[in-house]
């Protein structure tokens, strides 16, 4: 049986959809598949969205910048958009049974040097974190 796909969807899948990817995943371990794209690709990943998770001991630098498209033709469990472009502009997936909206502040957006932008991402993958891990907590509460 081929375990549930959690899709995490945002404009350019560089910043907040890549942190989301991976502390989702950290919540749901092997209990599903997770992963992330965007609906205009920016093809890369944020060297400080890299950065803001490796102080969690978490590497996203293998990780790809990815289009939506790559998941038309796939059964999508749970879509998760975090950002208000994402949310109008991602298709429905087949198979999806759930889709949610929680936007964050884009990091990249952030000025100042890059000690100051790290500040801004550690924020902005923190929030993430605690509503992946309420998201998650919830779900296998009303599963018991």
């Amino acid at each position: 049986m081929a375990k549930p796909l959690y899709l995490v969807l945002c404009t350019g899948n560089s910043c907040r959809s890549q942190m989301a990817e991976e502390l989702l995943r950290m919540e749901l371990g092997d209990s599903a598949e997770v992963a992330s794209a965007g609906c205009c690709p920016s093809g890369y990943v944020h060297p400080l969205a890299i950065e803001a998770m490796k102080d969690l001991g978490r590497d996203i630098s293998g990780y790809e910048s990815k289009s939506h498209d790559l998941f038309l033709e796939r059964d999508v469990n749970v879509a998760i958009t975090v950002c208000d472009y994402a949310d109008t502009e991602c298709p429905t997936f087949p198979g999806q049974m759930a889709r949610h909206h929680w936007p964050f502040y884009d990091p990249a957006e952030a000025e100042g040097t890059d000690e100051e932008k790290l500040v801004v991402f550690r924020k902005v993958r923190d929030e993430i974190a605690l509503v992946m891990k309420a998201y998650v907590a919830g779900m296998r509460s009303h599963t018991k």
